[in-house]
């Protein structure tokens, strides 16, 4: 309580000063930024605040920032430069700590219900933003400290990003300003699709033929490989479970689902749909031909790297992170030849609201003003966005004019981790990233679908205990299930939601249709 009375003394310090020293400056382009509480109203508009450099940073400060991801073998090479350009402008350093892929999903929550001492940390709807924003692990974010500290960010978000960021009426995020589609796809070996003439992959049954043709020909290839971490559910769950049917899953830690046409957005339990228990014997039946290891619910393997490496045949992940990884393997490995598969070509297409990725000020920071002032410059100051997004140019990549760049051969020693978060319009484009991919992102504009709950956030305080005990049913008992590890899926699955019905399923199902309920009543 104490630090929080010192900061917003602080703030009306700063504002006062403001209105003493604006000599008539003006309020230009106030229209086009979300406009502040009356009571919180600063007296300059962004540009003033960054022309005016009101901010104190006479005391040099060292930051710290948890990102998620493998620390980059060039972090050293990289955050050097880094340090130097935000010495000069802001006086302070930025120290950075990596969660492994493999481990994060444990290691996020503890640290902020542990205090550990850092400043900024890595955010996303799928990291539990709200859930952590709840329960007092971030700082909220007013409209005052924002324009104060980072008005370049101020100036540049778009309103609604702000409004999507929110829970329960507060900020304490800031959002990523690039959007892009949150469909998965699937990424494949083409050259041995064609060596074994299996069928071209456009559903999930020729999918299905793809990986077992694999199993049965490539003993020395694992067919597929999903991403380590402490998912809930299967990896390919988005694709033939929630883009298949049309479906959207608020919470990725719930097996809660509604149907994207249903504008009254009646919840289900995905677990009792026929739907669940269809793919269950999809996935048993991929399991039992070797569509991954026997090991699959122990596995830290990099998925992307085993596919570089030529260990694995099939990937899922989105539109940009597969395409980046095609222009990447047909720069360093040629002799692969690489595609894209989209199961669900019909299926409704999603845009990422602004949760998706963004960073938050830890609520114990000691420098939240310094922590607001760095991201504005990740975001938007030019030569450091590019430091943080691709590493030094010449080494990591080549700058192609002002909007393009060309990966070099060590692009790899920077690359992996959540940098995502400081998106912005400043990004720069990927000379080599695929035509085939380019024209797929044309094509899914076309199929965009909003929906009125596209921005709804739950809010799971009422129901924390019995949030917790499904999770640990989802990764006790779901999880062996979806991959086949569960030789009888008629017991599995019966289990599975008995198990579910104790741990409390049916009080958040009630607790989170209310919410809804209220939301869609205020439209």
């Amino acid at each position: 309580m104490h630090k929080k009375s010192k900061r917003v003394i602080l703030a009306f310090v700063v504002t006062l000063v403001m209105i003493l020293s604006a000599c008539g400056g003006g309020n230009k382009g106030a229209e086009e930024l979300p406009k502040p509480a009356e009571s919180a109203k600063p007296a300059n508009s962004p540009q003033d605040a960054e022309q005016d450099g009101k901010s104190d940073t006479s005391k040099e400060v060292k930051l710290k920032m948890v990102f998620l991801g493998p620390k980059p073998v060039d972090y050293d090479q990289v955050f050097t430069a880094i340090n130097g350009k935000l010495k000069q402008k802001i006086n302070a350093t930025i120290e950075a700590e990596f969660l492994d892929w493999s481990d994060w999903a444990q290691k996020y929550p503890l640290k902020l219900a542990a205090n550990e001492d850092f400043d900024l940390i890595y955010s996303s709807n799928w990291a539990g933003y709200s859930d952590q924003a709840l329960k007092g692990g971030f700082l909220e974010l007013t409209d005052d400290l924002l324009a104060t500290y980072m008005p370049m960010t101020w100036k540049a978000m778009p309103k609604v990003s702000w409004e999507q960021a929110k829970v329960n009426g507060k900020l304490y995020m800031i959002p990523s300003n690039k959007g892009g589609f949150v469909e998965k796809l699937i990424l494949y070996r083409e050259d041995l699709r064609k060596k074994y003439n299996l069928p071209e992959i456009s559903s999930p049954e020729t999918f299905a033929e793809y990986i077992k043709g694999i199993a049965k020909n490539e003993p020395g290839i694992m067919p597929f490989t999903p991403e380590t971490g402490d998912w809930k559910l299967h990896n390919l769950d988005r694709i033939l479970l929630k883009q298949k049917n049309d479906w959207s899953m608020l919470d990725f830690d719930l097996p809660l689902g509604f149907k994207l046409t249903d504008d009254k957005g009646q919840l289900f339990n995905v677990y009792e749909t026929p739907e669940f228990k269809e793919l269950l014997a999809y996935y048993k039946d991929l399991a039992d031909n070797n569509a991954w290891s026997k090991n699959v619910l122990n596995s830290k393997n990099d998925h992307m790297q085993d596919f570089k490496d030529g260990k694995t045949a099939a990937v899922t992940q989105n539109l940009d992170t597969l395409g980046a990884k095609m222009a990447e393997i047909r720069r360093d490995k040629p002799e692969y030849e690489v595609a894209l598969a989209d199961l669900t070509p019909n299926s409704k297409k999603s845009v990422a609201v602004s949760t998706q990725n963004g960073t938050s000020v830890h609520a114990t920071s000691k420098n939240p003003e310094r922590a607001l002032m760095f991201i504005d410059l990740m975001q938007n100051d030019k030569e450091i966005h590019d430091l943080i997004m691709h590493g030094i140019a010449g080494t990591h990549y080549e700058p192609v004019g002002d909007d393009r760049f060309e990966s070099t051969s060590k692009n790899a020693n920077y690359a992996g981790y959540s940098k995502w978060s400081f998106d912005s319009p400043l990004n720069r484009v990927n000379v080599s990233f695929p035509q085939e991919a380019a024209d797929l992102a044309k094509v899914w504009e076309g199929k965009v679908f909003h929906y009125p709950l596209e921005t709804f956030v739950f809010n799971n305080a009422n129901v924390k205990t019995e949030v917790a005990n499904v999770s640990n049913v989802m990764l006790r008992y779901a999880i062996p299930l979806e991959y086949g590890v569960i030789q009888d899926i008629d017991k599995g699955l019966a289990d599975l939601n008995k198990q579910m019905k104790a741990a409390g399923i049916d009080k958040i199902q009630q607790e989170m249709q209310s919410q809804i309920d209220a939301f869609l009543a205020k439209r």
